[in-house]
């Protein structure tokens, strides 16, 4: 034997195991299937079991033998509605809209924004899962109202610092409503789409595409700004109730793949109690930036060519062709809209009536007997006065005008301007221009003295009413157009003059000098009034808030029309304490621009709290003010002196010094056709 294997010992262990591995590794793979066997069975035995059924949460809820099923889950806990007003629109709109909220049994709050700390509870919003309603107005240059100021002031600056990052408010829900008037071109709706477009920068997701109600009734969508917030109103409700269910977008009926976005509550909420906003990969198309668009036509282009990502050569004419007749039937689709716009655009462009119903109620109220569908006629309290045998207004002690035969009267309720001692308080429409539906002169006239005479008929045995007063009053011999608004702007105000004085009424016709193409064009009247209610620039914009861009160069080009005119003319100026009582010499050169016959001097009538104006009766000058003012006026134009006083109408008279001479003859001649400044003077 050899002595080398004498050394090798067959009885050792590890050659024994390698001799007998493959035994070893048999024992192995038996036990590994008996274990996943056993695994097998086990798992059978937990799924039929029926202690097991019961989902983990709820037997984490389970307690004395009863199953507390878990809590529903909650995607809209309240609505907020936010709201920036400065002639309380907005603040009503936004009760209307808590009152329609009502019915979906949700917690609403109603916030002015002037009591609201953006910087400390802003912030709270992102988890609170409340939508939040803006309403907000735009007031003088754009500018937000003064209770929303400083809210607008803190989202802009927080929307450009850096520090707060584009996801500061990322979660929270929002909706706006602006509130504006079209006339105002530039400024439309500003402050509206800054706020939507600032809360948007700061990460906050649009529910909804941003309404905007255009006080302007010829260009607004729905006819009113009223009707506009009611359009926007029930489109909240509606997407209000599907966030509710947890939907998170609108079905357009365009949705891709056959699935339908709004019914994929699975995909969009992953577990309860996460927020719905967490699951959101990306922004909807409604939460684009407010002026950005999407192309429609490419994202549905790229989906098909992405769906597969490797493509046959051979499958590719064919998904060309159906890219290409998708864009074929896009065009026609896109072409069948476009003339349905336009329709609706014709439509919209007819012109429509000037007093809407929510603008006739409005005026009814005030006393005003409405005449077709831009006209009005009201009865004056000195009318009432006189038919007493009391004393008349200022025009009566003035130029012997009698109160109880005046009529009170406008052939156009709208206006360029929205002045802050408005006695309608901003109830009448404004426009630059006219755009709306337009009635005969000879329809206006007959049924202005109609209605004027029906009004004094209703003096027939009051007690104090001088019956020979009374049948005087029944006669009109003095139209007074000054009531409110332009009539300067009513397209056929030449021939309403012409009728006016066939009919033997003489006429004082009164702009806010925002015309002067039309007071050149403009046929004599008895007397022609131009309001100078400001001397300069920024106090003229910051008194009459007019609408025109260049409403000073119009102003002077009003006045320099005034001097052209042959007839007789007037200057009325409206004194505001603390705002224009002070620009004496810049009045006085005033005066040598336009050169009237008469200056009316007056203070201010304070008519009563108005949110569209900051007016109070600490604005109201004393009668001794205004003599005062007028004294030292009449010492800066020498040409003129002081003719007369109505002190109950604190209000004076400055005449032009050739006017003085022929008084006595003006008197007489008032009620006559009008005489040009060079009979006066002759």
């Amino acid at each position: 034997m050899d002595p080398a294997l004498d050394t090798w010992d067959f009885s050792s262990p590890l050659i024994s195991l390698w001799i007998n591995r493959f035994y070893i590794y048999l024992g192995f793979a038996f036990g590994f299937s008996l274990w996943i066997c056993f695994q097998i069975v086990i798992r059978k035995q937990n799924k039929n079991s029926p202690e097991k059924t019961t989902p983990k949460a709820s037997q984490n809820l389970m307690t004395n033998g009863y199953i507390s099923h878990p809590k529903k889950e909650v995607f809209v806990s309240g609505v907020k509605i936010f709201y920036g007003s400065q002639t309380g629109t907005a603040k009503g709109f936004a009760t209307i809209l808590a009152e329609a909220l009502s019915s979906l049994n949700l917690p609403v709050a109603m916030i002015n924004l002037k009591d609201y700390d953006p910087d400390d509870r802003l912030i709270e919003e992102v988890t609170s899962k409340n939508v939040c309603a803006f309403l907000v107005a735009t007031y003088t240059d754009g500018q937000p109202p003064e209770s929303a100021a400083w809210f607008c002031k803190w989202l802009e600056e927080a929307a450009n610092d850096f520090r707060f990052g584009k996801t500061y408010l990322k979660g929270m829900r929002y909706a706006v409503f602006g509130l504006g008037n079209s006339v105002y071109l530039s400024h439309f709706n500003t402050v509206g789409k800054n706020v939507d477009k600032w809360l948007w920068m700061l990460g906050a997701h649009r529910v909804m595409t941003r309404g905007e109600g255009d006080g302007n009734v010829v260009k607004s969508k729905h006819g009113s700004v009223e009707a506009d917030f009611t359009a926007w109103k029930t489109k909240f409700i509606s997407r209000l109730q599907a966030l509710c269910k947890g939907e998170r977008k609108h079905c357009g009926g365009n949705c891709k793949k056959g699935k339908c976005e709004s019914n994929q509550r699975g995909s969009e909420v992953a577990e309860p109690g996460s927020h719905v906003q967490e699951e959101l990969p990306h922004r909807d198309a409604e939460d684009e930036e407010p002026f950005g668009s999407t192309n429609e036509e490419e994202s549905d282009t790229e989906d098909h060519l992405s769906s597969n990502p490797v493509i046959d050569v051979e499958d590719l004419g064919k998904i060309m062709d159906h890219v290409k007749k998708e864009k074929r039937e896009k065009e026609q689709l896109e072409g069948e809209t476009s003339a349905i716009r336009s329709t609706v655009k014709s439509e919209a462009s007819e012109r429509r009536a000037m007093i809407t119903p929510a603008l006739r109620e409005a005026l009814t109220k005030q006393g005003y007997q409405l005449i077709g569908s831009h006209s009005g006629v009201k009865l004056c309290r000195w009318t009432k006065s006189m038919l007493r045998g009391r004393g008349g207004c200022y025009k009566h002690t003035f130029y012997g005008i009698e109160s109880h035969r005046c009529m009170e009267t406008t052939p156009s309720l709208a206006c360029a301007n929205k002045c802050v001692f408005c006695w309608r308080h901003h109830t009448n429409p404004v426009g630059t221009e006219w755009r709306w539906k337009m009635d005969q002169p000879e329809m206006i006239l007959k049924e202005a003295i109609e209605n004027h005479q029906n009004m004094i008929k209703q003096f027939k045995g009051v007690p104090g009413v001088k019956e020979e007063r009374f049948e005087e009053g029944m006669t009109v011999k003095h139209c007074a157009l000054s009531l409110v608004g332009e009539p300067i702007m009513y397209p056929e105000i030449n021939k309403f003059l012409k009728l006016l004085h066939e009919c033997k009424i003489s006429s004082f016709l009164v702009t806010n000098a925002q015309f002067p193409a039309e007071i050149r064009d403009l046929k004599p009247v008895t007397q022609l009034y131009v309001s100078v209610d400001a001397s300069t620039k920024d106090s003229l914009k910051k008194i009459d808030r007019p609408l025109f861009r260049d409403f000073w160069q119009r102003f002077l080009d009003s006045l320099k029309a005034l001097a052209a005119k042959q007839q007789r003319t007037v200057y009325r100026l409206t004194l505001v304490k603390a705002w224009n009582v002070d620009e004496l010499q810049a009045y006085a050169e005033l005066v040598s621009l336009g050169n009237p016959d008469f200056i009316e001097v007056k203070g201010v009538t304070y008519c009563g709290e108005s949110s569209a104006s900051s007016l109070t009766m600490a604005n109201v000058p004393w009668h001794e003010e205004v003599v005062r003012f007028v004294c030292e006026l009449v010492d800066l134009i020498p040409d003129y002196e002081v003719a007369c006083e109505h002190e109950h109408s604190n209000c004076l008279l400055i005449a032009h010094k050739k006017v003085l001479l022929v008084m006595e003859a003006w008197h007489a001649a008032i009620h006559g056709v009008a005489k040009s400044r060079t009979q006066l003077s002759n």
